[in-house]
């Protein structure tokens, strides 16, 4: 009997209600102490941990399940702060907003979601989407689907031409003059509408486009693209409504407009000078350096058609500079949240990130809690997800080696349970 209750476990992706699974865990890392623990047993019943125990304990109950992890590295589910969880990058990209239905760019995503979670993320941040995000959020919450816990945007704010606007690369017959519904702000009424409709649309968070990009059709990939008042604006109303805001931008003085203006996160950073660095440590700003995706943009740029000709000069020239700009921030002392922009890279991805800081200098055991620990706090989360504890959320994952001395491990997430639940084993 034990043995089918297990079976149907591991097959079917569910958990009954009477039964508890014990987890024993050859290495445990502790993410608030920094330490990597040994032998320990972590119960979990429903959705929670139940207790972390000390040694190999074995259930009493028959229905309850054994998992051996005894020669395995055990931590919490992975927080990603940057992801585009709607869509992923192709040379076909920006041919498929004039040709994607939502329905398809919907059940396109639920792949994507899934793959997010099986490569060890049980909890991301979305950065902008169509709007489909927010559905496909509340489809994940609801058991609908599969996919990691989302935090997301909805509809990424811009300027007019700016990095986020929609219309950026159609014809005039399709451009038209979006305005705070469709996510574009010119004036600091403009600024209180958008974050109030993201509101009304279902939204967790703001996030605005700050400079230019490097993916958007527009010349520059850096010019600053609010005021300072419109961001102010922007992260006043969003305070109202219990949203934290994040902020894309890749030059020096876009980022200090919205570090003034109140932001809570600068996405990117590529240009950031030693002035913005302090200002960051100042006002409490955690910068997500999203390396993994420099770097991806900047070698595929090398590939003749994959990006429109607009592009290849910003990818060429921003994206190979992150990971200098992320050691020297992390040297600064400037907070570290982790995150990747999955979509402009491959989603399943993500944890490529985790060699990438540790190689500009981030210890792994810092790495690894700027994805749990850290990245829980600015979801408000801190008592449910990022460790491994009693009356915590059972988001649990496990890889084949320590982290702490072979990072490339993040790469290969052998086991996925996500509240309570096991997707992977």
């Amino acid at each position: 009997m034990k043995t089918f209750l297990r079976i149907f476990v591991l097959l079917c992706g569910v958990t009954l209600t009477a039964q508890s699974t014990y987890l024993h865990c050859g290495k445990l890392i502790d993410t608030k102490s920094g330490k990597v623990l040994i032998e320990k047993t972590i119960v979990v019943t429903g959705d929670k941990i139940i207790s972390v125990e000390n040694g190999y304990i074995n259930p009493t109950n028959y229905e309850d399940v054994t998992i051996d992890l005894k020669s395995k590295t055990v931590m919490p589910g992975l927080i990603d702060m940057h992801v585009h969880i709607e869509g992923e990058t192709s040379p076909k990209s920006y041919l498929n907003k004039y040709t994607l239905n939502d329905a398809d760019v919907a059940f396109n995503s639920t792949n994507y979601a899934k793959v997010t979670l099986m490569s060890g993320f049980t909890t991301v941040r979305d950065l902008g989407g169509s709007g489909v995000n927010i559905a496909l959020r509340n489809a994940i919450n609801s058991g609908k689907i599969v996919g990691p816990r989302i935090f997301t945007a909805g509809k990424s704010l811009a300027t007019t031409g700016g990095h986020a606007d929609p219309t950026n690369g159609s014809s005039k017959n399709l451009m038209g003059d979006p305005g705070p519904k469709e996510g574009v702000v010119n004036g600091v009424e403009d600024a209180k509408k958008a974050v109030r409709q993201r509101y009304k649309n279902g939204a967790d968070l703001i996030k605005i486009t700050a400079t230019g990009g490097v993916l958007s059709v527009a010349k520059s990939g850096q010019n600053p693209q609010f005021s300072t008042e419109e961001i102010k604006a922007i992260c006043e109303t969003a305070k109202d409504y219990g949203f934290h805001v994040a902020a894309h931008a890749h030059g020096d003085e876009g980022m200090q407009r919205a570090i003034l203006g109140g932001v809570k996160t600068i996405e990117h950073g590529t240009l950031m000078s030693a002035k913005t660095m302090e200002l960051m440590k100042k006002h409490d700003v955690y910068l997500v350096p999203t390396i993994t995706a420099g770097k991806f943009v900047s070698d595929k740029a090398k590939i003749e058609g994959y990006y429109p000709e607009i592009i290849v000069p910003k990818a060429l020239d921003i994206g190979p500079k992150i990971q200098d700009m992320f050691g020297r921030a992390y040297k600064a002392g400037v907070k570290i949240a982790f995150g990747t922009d999955a979509a402009v890279f491959y989603h399943g991805d993500n944890a490529k990130e985790f060699g990438y800081m540790v190689e500009a200098g981030m210890p792994a055991i810092e790495a690894l809690q700027s994805a749990t620990i850290t990245n829980a706090m600015l979801l408000s989360m801190e008592d449910q997800i990022g460790q491994i504890k009693p009356n915590y959320i059972a988001d649990i994952i496990a890889v084949n080696d320590d982290p702490i001395t072979t990072i490339s491990t993040m790469e290969n997430v052998i086991f996925v349970m996500k509240n309570g639940v096991i997707y992977k084993k």
